[in-house]
């Protein structure tokens, strides 16, 4: 389990395909890695195959994953945000995130509002029911606050797509890698699990 708070910017050293899946290595500036650890990489929770003293870490991503996720566009070069686990001494600062993405969306615009940006991107329609404004949302593994949640549809979308926007502080801008999107760039989505739970209640009782 992780909370949105992103520890580290990691660089990725290299990406390399195997058949349907993917292998990457991550400089990830984190010395006392564990094999096995999980480590949520843009918002996706990963395990560790392999690690050196400095802090080079390998992840293998399977083709579910690729096929659910926005990490397939991960290439050698890129910047990825990094999370470890959660310990029971962790201060819960941003909300309950497991790594497991719901879907992806795109960028649509940046805004400047003073120091803050205003960003607002399109996500799938059949995430709607799980967003509520000023819920939490994860977006590449950041716990974020949801300023206005759109309707399917409306605001120039698509039938299969809605609306989000949020307001980011400076420092999430510069120590994310929110401040290197550009319009239409892929992005893992995680809505909140309570709400997911909510419905099955709801559904099932």
């Amino acid at each position: 389990m992780f909370s949105g708070i992103i520890e580290h910017q990691g660089q990725v050293s290299a990406a390399r395909r195997l058949d349907r899946d993917l292998d990457i290595t991550v400089q990830t500036g984190i010395t006392d890695l564990a094999l096995g650890e999980s480590i949520a990489v843009n918002g996706v929770c990963l395990t560790v195959t392999s690690f050196d003293a400095a802090g080079t870490a390998t992840f293998f991503i399977s083709s579910e994953t690729l096929d659910r996720t926005a990490l397939g566009r991960i290439e050698a070069g890129h910047t990825v945000n990094l999370e470890r686990a959660v310990t029971p001494a962790t201060r819960l600062s941003g909300h309950i995130v497991q790594g497991h993405v719901d879907g992806t969306g795109r960028l649509l615009a940046v805004r400047e509002e003073g120091e803050a940006r205003h960003i607002t991107f399109t996500i799938p329609a059949r995430l709607r029911r799980y967003l509520v404004e000023k819920g939490s949302i994860t977006i590449d593994g950041i716990s974020l606050t949801l300023n206005a949640v759109g309707a399917p549809g409306e605001d120039g979308c698509n039938a299969d797509e809605f609306r989000i926007a949020l307001m980011i502080i400076p420092h999430t801008w510069e120590h994310t890698t929110l401040g290197g999107l550009k319009p239409g760039d892929a992005v893992n989505i995680e809505v909140d699990v309570i709400a997911k739970y909510v419905e099955s209640v709801c559904q099932y009782r």
